[in-house]
């Protein structure tokens, strides 16, 4: 994998300490999110919903949102209920994405899966549960931002998740499924919806809240659409090239599902050099915002970097 150093950051990003503010914003998000739901009856539906809300990950999307809120000039109680929201999304993806008649797993963040644990009627439910509460959550815990920007954040969500964005990345994946022409521009196409939709959700609802001009929410687009298509890129090569263990769930899928990847039209070594040509590209987005946009350029690089 592609070591950070290599990536020609900037000085001002290299002397950013990238593990210690993703592990302070991972320890504010988890402690909104264990706050965000509590177990009462009808108690198996709370119980499942927090297993997989509360299973770890990265919580990349959540802190996307912080980190672009902050450097807006927004704080991280403006934030954290859409922070936490885009999580409840993630979460119901990946739980659907696992049931059988989907990706059909056994194992998700090193754990069982959700339908494994509560049966797939209980996972489809708590999946549906969680996504209606996310928009619930950012309606009626978000403070002292205008209305009209929080109605753009709840439309924002729902299209990155509705069949404009991430459903419908899901439909065209799965009809490609054992296809052997599939072309690149509907792979693009498919990990566009599936997966950066709701990275730019993520980046764009943060600028949203602090106030952020149209031009610049332009600008923060373009850079997570460029970081949505890497970080797919990268799962990509990673499918190939770890283990269950460093993943935290099954490897080698793609290959099983007979799936059309970034490395089976490019190979191994083009579809990094394509992330990193990405990657400049999102960069590029961030220049205006100098020294401020610091966290979203180090967490840039992160995603060419990470081994899981």
């Amino acid at each position: 994998m592609v070591a950070m150093d290599n990536l020609q950051m900037t000085s001002q990003t290299a002397q950013f300490n990238l593990s210690a503010y993703l592990l302070e914003h991972q320890s504010l998000v988890e402690a909104a999110l264990d706050r965000a739901i509590s177990v009462v009856y009808p108690e198996k539906i709370y119980e499942a919903m927090r297993y997989s809300l509360l299973a770890g990950g990265k919580r990349l999307r959540p802190i996307l949102c912080l980190a672009t809120c902050q450097m807006a000039g927004g704080t991280l109680e403006t934030a954290m209920p859409t922070a936490c929201a885009l999580e409840m999304i993630h979460t119901m993806s990946l739980i659907h994405d696992d049931l059988p008649a989907m990706d059909n797993d056994d194992y998700r963040r090193g754990k069982l899966t959700n339908h494994k644990v509560y049966g797939e009627d209980i996972a489809i439910l708590a999946g549906d549960g969680l996504l209606a509460y996310a928009f619930e959550f950012v309606a009626t815990n978000t403070f002292n931002v205008p209305a009209e920007q929080v109605l753009k954040v709840i439309a924002k969500l729902g299209r990155a998740v509705g069949a404009a964005g991430l459903v419908g990345g899901q439909v065209v994946d799965l009809e490609s499924e054992g296809k052997t022409d599939v072309s690149l521009e509907t792979l693009n196409f498919i990990h566009n919806h599936k997966t950066a939709a709701l990275l730019e959700a993520s980046v764009v609802c943060g600028g949203i809240l602090a106030g952020m001009s149209e031009e610049d929410l332009q600008r923060l687009s373009g850079f997570s659409q460029n970081i949505g298509l890497a970080f797919q890129i990268i799962d990509d090569v990673l499918d190939i090239t770890s283990t269950q263990e460093q993943l935290g769930k099954t490897a080698g899928k793609d290959l099983q599902a007979q799936k059309v990847t970034y490395p089976s039209l490019w190979g191994i070594e083009e579809s990094l050099h394509q992330a990193r040509q990405l990657i400049a590209a999102a960069i590029a987005q961030l220049e205006p915002f100098g020294d401020k946009a610091t966290p979203l350029k180090a967490i840039a690089h992160y995603i060419t970097s990470r081994t899981h």
